[in-house]
């Protein structure tokens, strides 16, 4: 009994039987490794009675049906106000990861109501709450307001905590989370080192939280245009998780899911698609059918397709993803214009040019009036400008192009190569208006971006050099 093997080489026994040969390793009393693991899941499924650790542990391996069955079945049972804060408290966990924000606002907001009657402001107990509200606003789009209360968390757990603590590293990843969806990606790299470099201290080196920071390290990276470095950290990510976790565990879906994404932007796309299929199959097993993460990976199987030019599938997951936002989200959050303008950009590369501006126009009427990641808002923009370009109003595409650029090359590195696709846009529009200097100008710009930053078999290469032998060729 108890008895802890390391898995070794896995092999299929034969080509056409679907048994594996595993090869098992006895661990030993005094493996280190598996000691300091075993310590810290003990730490942090302590406290409380048995059922609130098997809460807690449910939670943890992504059990929420059972974990709300018994939660529901405790609050029952509650005879105190500090049992009920503690299971409100649980219940928004459990919310919040099964995308209902707004009842996850709502119970994590009834368990501070209730420690602020007992507590002193500067009480950790108070951090944890500001922390967990300010998660759901995050998903909920409002950056804002997630900063306030991940700030006020943090101003609470810096009196509290020595500056190595564990609770302080996700403090300073969840500040840069933040950041990162407002488009400030130098801050949001900042606060992400922040914490890996406390995590690398006190955890062991498998230990899943740390699989969060190199992964979020990763987002920032793609983010930047830097895909090697993404591609490093993700894939250092994945690793520790899938040692970590069960093979139908969310965070392993998220994490093919991210893998994917680096390869689209290399311009993989047959390995894109393999790693969207692999989130795909376990998110469909493990959440609902209207979670927002299930509209993620829609998502981004439309990319992919739209990336492949199969534009009828393309459409087809976008509008997938819409029907999950509309069900899940506010209707003026940020993920809903990002699908209307995705949606627009199909309808545009299919020849339906007034739907796409009637989509894009729905992307730009939240954008403009609410925040948002202001890189969302100018690749509506270049959307639209492409949208006209090829309709021949090329004074309209060159004002949307010029608002998109303006934003990209505010927010991202000067070689970044978001800003190439905007230079080709509208090195394509100089030379339909016969302005060759300019269009030459910006194919110069969009190659040397390219060249420099893209895979040489990136697909976006080759399209970039014909664009500029046409106006070689003219000049």
């Amino acid at each position: 009994m108890h008895t802890v093997f390391r898995i070794g080489e896995v092999r299929k026994i034969d080509k056409k039987s679907p048994l594996y040969e595993v090869e098992l390793k006895l661990t030993s009393d005094d493996d280190q490794q598996l000691r300091q693991l075993t310590d810290r899941i003990r730490e942090e499924s302590s406290g409380g009675t048995g059922w609130y650790r098997l809460g807690s542990l449910l939670l943890q391996i992504g059990q929420f049906n059972k974990a709300e069955e018994l939660y529901m079945a405790l609050l029952e049972q509650a005879s105190d106000d500090s049992d009920k804060a503690i299971i409100y408290h649980q219940l928004g966990w459990l919310k919040d990861d099964q995308g209902q924000y707004q009842e996850a606002a709502s119970f994590y907001e009834m368990s501070l109501k209730i420690e602020r009657k007992t507590l002193p402001e500067d009480h950790p107990s108070l951090a944890t709450s500001y922390n967990n509200i300010a998660l759901v606003y995050n998903n909920m789009g409002d950056y804002s307001k997630a900063l306030e209360f991940y700030e006020k968390s943090h101003k609470i757990k810096e009196k509290a905590l020595p500056s190595n603590h564990p609770d302080l590293a996700a403090s300073y990843n969840n500040i840069g989370l933040v950041y990162n969806d407002m488009g400030d990606y130098s801050k949001a790299l900042e606060f992400y080192e922040k914490d890996l470099e406390i995590k690398k201290k006190a955890l062991p080196p498998n230990h899943p939280d740390l699989a969060i920071s190199y992964n979020n390290i990763g987002g920032v990276y793609n983010n930047m245009g830097d895909y090697s470095k993404a591609l490093q950290f993700y894939e250092r990510s994945h690793q520790i998780l899938e040692k970590a976790l069960p093979p139908n565990h969310p965070d392993l879906a998220t994490s093919y899911n991210n893998i994917g994404g680096v390869y689209n932007n290399m311009g993989d796309y047959s390995k894109a698609l393999e790693y969207s299929k692999k989130d795909f199959e376990i998110t469909k097993q493990v959440l609902p059918e209207n979670h927002p993460d299930l509209a993620t990976t829609y998502s981004w199987f439309g990319k992919i397709y739209r990336s492949m030019k199969d534009y009828p599938k393309a459409l087809d997951n976008f509008e997938k993803c819409l029907a999950i936002v509309q069900k899940t989200l506010p209707e003026r959050h940020p993920n809903r214009a990002i699908t209307y303008s995705n949606i627009g950009d199909v309808h545009r590369l299919m020849g339906n040019y007034e739907k796409a501006l009637a989509f894009h126009q729905k992307a730009l009427n939240i954008q403009e009036n609410v925040q948002c990641n202001p890189l969302e808002c100018a690749t509506t923009y270049i959307n639209l400008g492409e949208t006209y370009r090829e309709m021949k109003d090329y004074s309209k595409a060159l004002t949307y192009f010029e608002k998109g650029l303006e934003i990209r090359e505010k927010k991202l590195p000067k070689n970044h190569p978001d800003l190439a696709v905007v230079y080709h846009n509208m090195a394509k529009l100089y030379l339909a208006t016969r302005k060759y200097s300019m269009a030459m100008k910006n194919i110069q710009q969009t190659v040397e971006i390219a060249q420099e930053k893209l895979p040489s078999t990136h697909p976006h290469l080759l399209e970039y050099n014909e664009t500029f032998e046409r106006i070689r060729k003219k000049m």
